[in-house]
């Protein structure tokens, strides 16, 4: 059974920084992707960025480009979410999630079950 754990979220103010981690189990994915989407309150759920496992290639939403660096650690099954300069509109639960490369969560069939991240203003 594959299984995704998030951690590292939390309360922060604006321009500070936090660092999610997702640690994957239960099967090899060399071949998936792993990606992070974010659901605000009264939102629906929104890519943030994906990697792919060699981590030879990332993409980002315009919204994170520049302050968010999505990594992956192999040699742990571990994936990581550095967000800098963060916004109060980064508010939101936040999701790892492993699948096929894409921006669309539909792609993916495996997820977390999401951390708390709070930026106050």
């Amino acid at each position: 059974q594959v299984q995704l754990v998030e951690s590292g979220g939390g309360l922060v103010q604006a321009g500070g920084s936090l660092r999610l981690s997702c640690a994957a189990s239960g099967r090899t994915f060399s071949s998936y992707a792993m990606g992070w989407f974010r659901q605000a309150p009264g939102k629906e759920r929104e890519f943030v960025a994906v990697i792919n496992w060699s981590g030879t290639s990332t993409y980002y939403a315009d919204s994170v480009k520049g302050r968010f660096t999505i990594s992956i650690d192999n040699a742990k099954n571990t994936g990581n979410l550095q967000m800098n300069s963060l916004k109060p509109e980064d508010t939101a639960v936040y999701y790892c999630a492993a699948g096929s490369w894409g921006t669309s969560q539909y792609e993916y069939g495996y997820w977390g079950q999401g951390t708390q991240v709070t930026v106050s203003s």
